[in-house]
This record gives structure tokens, sequence and C-alpha cells, in this order.
């Protein structure tokens, strides 16, 4: 089932509300600025760039947001396999409820059955999706301190060679950035990127709090790298559906089921799909993103075609200083 939303507020939560919204304000015009990548201006909070709606919905989150045992909450940095991800944790978790071939990712945008928790903060500051499976892009510093105090509920993270990441990234801006706004080159986005003045960034950074986070609780914490996903499904989907406490079972592995749920999950299925030709979806901010758009390529090596030998060298020579002690 999708999210289900509150839709009346009384007069006293409004006020709380408004309260709230003046105190970010005031809270934002003392920040660190840089010109947007979608908006105009993103602020430095907590060490890390966000976007003013995403920075409201972050705050609201830390002041309001209460985890439960039973949430799930994938976590990426944008361009990242989110969709995907989204879609094989929903036919995970639930694959006893439908059957494959009339299954809800059939018709819906697998976002629809995954909320973004920061989107949805911005339209609902003090109430919690009705949902088990959340996403969001926050920085492992900067979640709620529900969730990390929250021992029962899992966070999957997954992150993407940052070439790709970011050239896909680019292509996703460059269609949904508002027209009003003065067009961002890729060599400028590029420069922004390698500084670490990117969506949730800096890139590296983001990563290696949520490895550490692995290393120190890998029963809370799993972390997966897009590649792996790519090259080896059957072997990811088995390990995510054990870490979510919905191993597979010996029926359901020689009945197919793992291989289902792979190619339910597609990116070749997924992009095929009407709904995902001609729908749209809102985040909760003022952004309605059509579907296809979050259908690209989905493939690995795509930067090669984008980044000049110099980009790939710079990218490649800050993310073997960053994660030089990173061990996956």
């Amino acid at each position: 089932m999708a999210a289900s939303f509150p839709t009346q507020k009384s007069d006293s939560l409004k006020n709380h509300e408004e309260t709230s919204y003046q105190k970010y304000l005031e809270l934002v015009s003392t920040l660190p600025r840089e010109k947007g990548w979608l908006t105009e201006h993103v602020q430095l909070y907590e060490g890390f760039w966000f976007g003013s709606k995403y920075l409201q919905g972050t705050i609201a989150l830390q002041q309001h947001f209460k985890a439960r045992a039973n949430h799930v909450f994938l976590v990426t940095i944008p361009k990242s396999g989110t969709t995907w991800f989204k879609a094989l944790l929903f036919a995970i978790t639930n694959r006893k409820r439908y059957d494959f071939h009339n299954h809800p990712l059939l018709t819906t945008n697998p976002h629809e059955f995954v909320p973004y928790l920061e989107g949805y903060a911005i339209e609902h500051p003090t109430s919690n999706p009705d949902t088990p499976l959340l996403a969001t892009h926050i920085p492992y510093t900067s979640l709620p301190k529900s969730i990390l105090d929250q021992s029962g509920c899992p966070i999957v993270y997954v992150f993407r060679d940052p070439k790709d990441m970011f050239v896909s990234q680019w292509h996703f801006v460059s269609k949904l950035r508002p027209k009003e706004l003065p067009v961002r080159s890729i060599e400028e986005l590029f420069e922004q990127f390698c500084r670490g003045v990117s969506p949730y960034g800096p890139f590296w950074d983001h990563v290696l709090g949520y490895w550490r986070a692995s290393v120190e609780c890998p029963d809370k914490v799993l972390f997966l790298k897009y590649e792996d996903m790519k090259s080896e499904p059957f072997v990811v989907v088995k390990r995510l559906a054990e870490f979510l406490g919905h191993p597979f079972s010996l029926e359901e592995e020689n009945e197919g089921v793992v291989g289902k749920i792979v190619e339910l999950c597609s990116f070749e299925n997924l992009s095929k799909l009407e709904v995902n030709k001609i729908g749209s979806h809102t985040d909760g901010t003022t952004f309605v993103v059509p579907n296809n758009i979050f259908f690209r390529q989905g493939k690995v090596g795509d930067s090669k075609n984008y980044l000049t030998s110099e980009m790939v060298m710079r990218i490649d020579q800050i993310t073997k200083e960053k994660f030089k002690d990173l061990v996956i």
C-alpha cells in the first residue's frame, strides 16, 4: 500500500508549525551559502549542503520524527539507485502479499510505496508517514535521534561510483532545474562537486559516515554498492532479504522467487512500464518530477561518455585519498 497522509490540522498544530518555520528561517539566514544545483542556493548545515526545502524537511525530522521498530530506512545520495532499491525493498518485504503477474509495482511508481522523508516532513512536519518503508538522503550524523536510538529499525545504505553518480545528477538537474534559474554547465557543477558542494554532499563524507556506522553496527546498517547489484543481483537481493529479516526459504529459491524479484525490479522492466513513462511524482517540495526521468540508463561506467580524462583523474584521486581506510 502507498503511504497515507493526514488531511486536516488543528489551529494549535498550524500555529506550532508556523512558529517552527519562523525559527527555521532565522537559522537559514545565518548559514553559509553557495549556488544551488536545483535551487538558487544551498546552505551548509552540520557539515553538509542542503537545498532550502530539503533542509527545512531535515530539521523538521530532527525535531519531530519518531522511529518505530518496524521502520526500514533506505539511504542514498540522490541518483545512486534510489528508485531501484525502493522497488527491491517493497518487493522483498511484501512478496507473500502480491502475485508477480499483477504486482503493484507494475502500475505504480516505486516512490509512491517508499516515501521520501524530507519531502513528507515539509508538508507534515509533526507527523510520520503511515508506512514501514521510508527513504532519505540525510547524512548519518544528521539523522533524527530516534532513528539512531531505535535499535530495531534497519538502515540500508547504497552508494555508487562518484563519477557515474555525478553525471546522473547532472542529467537529472538539467531536466528539472526551474527555467527561471540560470543553466548550470557540467564543468561548473563538476568544480562544485569536487569541492564537496553537491546535493547532500560532500559525497565522500556522506559515504564514510554510513560505512563507519556499518562497521560499528553491522546488524543495524547494511552498506551496499550499486555496482554489486548490477553484477550480482541474486546475491545482493538474498543478502538484502536476510538483513531485513525476510530471508528466502529453500522452497522460494526453488520456485525462482529471487529471480522474479530481480526481474520485476530491473531497470529494463520498470522503465518500460506505462506508469513510469507518462506518470509523475512529487516529493513534497515544489518539484513535480515526471516518472520517466527517474529512468535514464542505469549503466555502470556511463560517465566516461561525459567526463574528460582530466575530470576522471581528479575524481579518482579525491576518492583514493578520501576512501583510503574504507574496506568493502
